[in-house]
């Protein structure tokens, strides 16, 4: 698989599928910048090179199309609003091209002088895109002489501008970006060069969402501990009472088939012991901490309790590599992110004595960017459903396109 450091872009238009799926507020100003930051050492490589760069994205999930884009109507999808910030972090005028189909924009990019950037407005404007149409995938790649991948959050995807559109251009002529061989490096430091005790740490909303990672990890880890809403439908298969906490109740066989499976693999499957409650799902409800198989009616459990904190930082500290996605609760609401900011702190110390950890998802980011640990853990994805089905144990479409 080649990688960008083996190509020398002189005189060379490179068309770059990159991940600007960026989150915006009311006013389309960019409120988490990491997926462009990360981006630029890969922009950055090909213009000091003496090469010209292309680039393609998506936007969140617009449904209207390209006509009522000029109408106005998915104002907050158009990927202009990146311009400004991208061409400050450049230090680069952008030209911005509104219609990634036009033939005005094949004449910009066709024309490209060494140096120059060009962003095209936002690929999922058109329904080929998801489709994986061949005939767009074709299309789009007569805007680069050589395609380069560095989209890692949506390389799980069989979309035409992130595998099919590889199939356009020569062996040669592909490559990873710096950030897709970073993430896949340090994916495969987990996959395959795992050191142990291999401690995974799972949680969110539902245990649905992570069924098969936990299928797949149990072959793999030696420790599972589990948090968030995802915990209580475990408890609910085990005969406790959850209150009316999250639960899905068709999951409940599956959640004793897992903790059956883990047993005879001799991996421990760890449930927090405890959370704290609530009356109501906000940050003013009242609350408590309840034993979780005893959750009395009315209550919710909204994050793991202080034991359960004890415990699984216990765990996360004796750990030599460590997986993290998702979160313990709530977080995002001061009352119940101790759990959270617990388990992030436990990461942080393990990997100071000298563990690997790898946080991925976008809450767990989300997490450790909030308490200011990203810069103490070995590895902060950026790929959320890419990173899950890498570790599901699946291959990923676009990082088997550039092979």
């Amino acid at each position: 698989m080649n990688k960008i450091n083996d190509f020398n872009f002189n005189n060379t238009r490179a068309l770059i599928r990159v991940d600007f799926n960026v989150p915006l507020d009311n006013e389309y100003n960019i409120s988490d910048t990491t997926r462009i930051d990360k981006s630029l050492s890969t922009i950055n490589k090909i213009l000091k090179d003496g090469g010209s760069v292309v680039l393609m994205s998506h936007l969140g999930r617009p449904k209207k199309g390209l006509q009522s884009v000029a109408l106005g109507a998915e104002e907050k999808f158009s990927l202009k609003h990146i311009v400004p910030y991208l061409s400050k972090k450049l230090n680069t005028p952008i030209i911005f091209e509104d219609d990634a189909a036009s033939e005005k924009a094949f004449n910009t990019t066709k024309n490209l002088k060494n140096g120059e950037v060009v962003l095209l407005e936002n690929l999922r404007f058109y329904p080929e895109e998801e489709m994986g149409d061949e005939d767009f995938a074709d299309m789009l790649s007569q805007h680069g002489q050589v395609y380069v991948n560095d989209a890692f959050g949506t390389a799980h995807r069989a979309h035409a501008s992130t595998s099919i559109i590889a199939h356009y251009f020569k062996p040669e002529h592909k490559f990873m970006g710096y950030l897709m061989a970073a993430e896949v490096d340090n994916a495969y430091k987990i996959l395959n060069d795992t050191k142990h005790p291999f401690t995974a740490i799972l949680g969110g909303a539902k245990v649905s969402d992570k069924i098969e990672i936990i299928n797949n990890l149990i072959n793999k880890a030696d420790n599972i501990l589990i948090g968030g809403g995802m915990a209580y439908t475990f408890f609910k298969a085990k005969g406790g009472n959850i209150g009316k906490s999250l639960v899905e109740d068709d999951k409940l066989d599956m959640a004793l088939d897992l903790l059956e499976k883990a047993k005879k693999n001799n991996v421990k499957i760890v449930l927090p012991e405890d959370s704290i409650i609530a009356d109501d799902f906000n940050n003013d409800a009242n609350t408590k901490t309840a034993n979780n198989m005893e959750i009395p009616e009315g209550w919710m459990g909204l994050d793991i309790g202080s034991k359960a904190q004890k415990d699984f930082a216990q765990i996360i500290e004796n750990s030599a590599t460590i997986l993290w996605n998702g979160p313990m609760g709530v977080f995002e609401m001061n009352k119940f992110q101790e759990g959270t900011k617990t388990i992030a702190k436990a990461v942080a110390k393990a990997t100071k004595n000298g563990a690997f950890s790898l946080i991925g998802g976008g809450d767990s980011v989300a997490a450790i960017n909030k308490f200011d640990l990203a810069d103490q853990v070995s590895y902060v994805s950026t790929g959320g459903g890419a990173l899950l089905e890498l570790f599901e144990g699946k291959n990923l479409p676009g990082i088997e396109a550039l092979i």
